[in-house]
């Protein structure tokens, strides 16, 4: 019965064809959806982990964790210097890292900040940051670039380079009169850290000075002589995370400045609360589509039952039972299924392959080609079963026709 069915299926190998590009590209669809959101929340994830709270000005929780955790956006106002101090001399508070922004280095962020970062900033669940080349901070015109941003531009240490004002790609002021240096390129970490550049608190400050830009010494160490008078956010961690609720009351109760004070995990919650009603449009879009391709293949093994009668009828007349001629529609339908199943894995990885480098750039998404997981494999394994049901419609047919009405000739 299966070399019948492969000949049969050979036969009308062009609606068949149609039919299997029609499965593949729904299976393709509906692994690529499901592949973006669980590597998106995955990577914001990654990238928040190992910080108990960031301190800004008062505004959006998720605002404010898009813009210092994952370089999308503004916080807005800065903090003032005393706030952080405030903050920072609380005696829940085991660290605290200050973050400045604002600037951008041929379209990556730029964030300005003190060396504490690269000891403190936990991703993917603990680890800590390492270098491929150099280290941190050794001078106020140093800079530590991340692993796609070095890749893009071929950067390594004693590399010069010059920032700009303002956000994203547009550049509204050169601060080509105080140049960096590269001192460190981080090891890839598939988190936004990839897409920074970092450069000395010192260094940032001295450049948004108020009047001319104060110069900076390389040959001096890092220290922050004087304090800048604002600063966008800091991330803080805690002695004890059970006091997470304390410390936040006491920052958003601090009568110098209305700060904030968010715990990463819970805007995470409510960015996905946000972004659930697309993830919802997009997994309706992508079934939509598996129910048409699986549609196509009923309507495609229906329509050639007509055509096919005789050749049931010479299937009988030699010793077929109307139970064979069940199978082989039902194994046609398995090898369409099968085959689609695994065109649509194969289309979704090459599109992975074209479109990760857009969505590494602009999001900071990284969707590698992996093994695929129990969920997908679950999604997969619904689309399958689903058409494997849908084939018994026009297999039933076939178990109801007769040798006299298939060798009967109808004008």
């Amino acid at each position: 019965m299966l070399r019948l069915s492969l000949q049969s299926l050979w036969n009308r190998r062009f609606a068949a064809a149609l039919t299997t590009l029609a499965i593949a590209l729904s299976v393709a669809l509906i692994l690529g959806v499901e592949r973006l959101r669980t590597e998106a929340r995955a990577g914001f994830s990654n990238a928040a982990s190992g910080i108990d709270l960031v301190v800004a000005a008062r505004g959006n929780d998720v605002q404010i964790l898009l813009a210092t955790v994952l370089g999308t956006g503004g916080t807005g106002s800065g903090i003032r210097w005393d706030s952080y101090q405030m903050v920072a001399d609380l005696p829940q508070v085991a660290w605290s890292v200050p973050i400045m922004m604002g600037d951008n280095h041929r379209g990556f962020p730029v964030v300005g900040t003190t060396a504490d970062y690269f000891d403190r900033f936990r991703h993917s669940g603990g680890q800590a940051l390492e270098f491929r080349q150099g280290g941190g901070f050794s001078s106020p015109t140093g800079a530590v670039i991340g692993s796609e941003v070095a890749d893009a531009f071929g950067y390594a240490t004693g590399t010069q380079i010059v920032n700009a004002h303002g956000a994203g790609s547009a550049s509204i002021e050169l601060h080509d009169e105080t140049p960096f240096t590269v001192v460190g390129l981080l090891a890839p970490t598939g988190t936004a850290v990839d897409r920074m550049v970092f450069v000395t608190l010192e260094g940032f400050d001295a450049i948004h000075a108020r009047g001319a830009p104060r110069a900076l010494d390389p040959l001096t160490p890092p220290v922050q002589a004087s304090a800048p008078e604002t600063i966008n956010a800091a991330y803080v961690g805690l002695t004890d995370r059970a006091a997470v609720l304390t410390v936040q009351r006491a920052i958003f109760d601090y009568p110098g400045e209305a700060l904030s004070a968010v715990m990463p995990n819970v805007a995470l919650l409510q960015l996905w609360e946000i972004t659930g009603t697309a993830e919802t449009a997009l997994r309706l879009m992508a079934s939509a589509v598996a129910v048409a391709g699986l549609i196509g293949m009923v309507v495609m093994l229906s329509a050639a039952l007509d055509g096919r009668r005789r050749e049931f009828a010479i299937l009988r007349s030699v010793g077929a039972t109307p139970a064979n001629i069940f199978v082989m529609i039902i194994i046609e339908a398995v090898l369409l299924l099968s085959a689609g199943v695994v065109l649509g894995y194969l289309l979704m990885t090459v599109g992975i392959m074209f479109a990760e480098p857009i969505l590494a750039e602009r999001f900071g998404l990284r969707l590698g080609a992996e093994i695929p997981s129990v969920r997908e494999l679950a999604l997969v394994g619904a689309v399958f079963a689903a058409g494997l049901g849908a084939s018994v419609l026009p297999a039933a047919r076939v178990y109801r026709m007769t040798v006299a009405d298939g060798m009967a000739v109808r004008l």
